[in-house]
């Protein structure tokens, strides 16, 4: 076999993938302020933990993928934080809907809770929705009482804003 389809050192480290922003070319990282505070915990946890334990078995295969994993989202949470804008709520009462707010809808599955955050801290099963969303893209704005139709992939939905909140 040629030497041209052999690897030099069959130990080597894969080379780390940068991932992409999630946010379109010339958006803002806009955040709130637990988020990025949560980001920054997880990276402490990850470059104070988590690699430290990882490295010193890197001599195994599958210690150096996952050391090359968490190498990958050090590296993306260090630019998400450092592109952040965050965004401060407004104090007061809500009247209508903004980044940072915790929005109570009513449609015709029920009502649900949603808090529009950024891209970086979405987690759907705690209601947490990126502004860019087409649900908080449709809610920005609304007041409460107010009904709102957005467009998905499979349709058209109508919500109506029950309450708007910042903690």
């Amino acid at each position: 076999m040629s030497k041209a389809f052999t690897r030099e050192n069959d130990a080597e480290e894969p080379e780390l993938e940068r991932p992409l922003s999630a946010l379109p070319p010339g958006a803002v990282n806009y955040m709130t302020a637990d988020g990025a505070e949560r980001l920054r915990q997880e990276l402490v946890r990850l470059v104070e933990t988590e690699r430290p334990r990882l490295a010193a078995k890197s001599e195994s295969a599958e210690a150096s993928q996952k050391l090359a994993l968490i190498d990958q989202r050090i590296y993306r949470l260090e630019q998400s934080l450092q592109s952040a804008q965050v965004i401060t709520p407004p104090k007061g009462p809500a009247p209508s809907v903004t980044f940072g707010a915790t929005v109570t809808v009513r449609g015709p599955e029920g009502s649900e809770v949603f808090k529009i955050v950024g891209v970086d801290e979405v987690d759907h099963e705690h209601g947490l929705i990126s502004w860019l969303s087409p649900v908080a893209r449709a809610l920005m704005s609304a007041r409460v009482g107010q009904q709102v139709r957005f467009k998905y992939p499979c349709g058209e939905e109508q919500l109506e804003v029950i309450s708007i909140a910042y903690e």
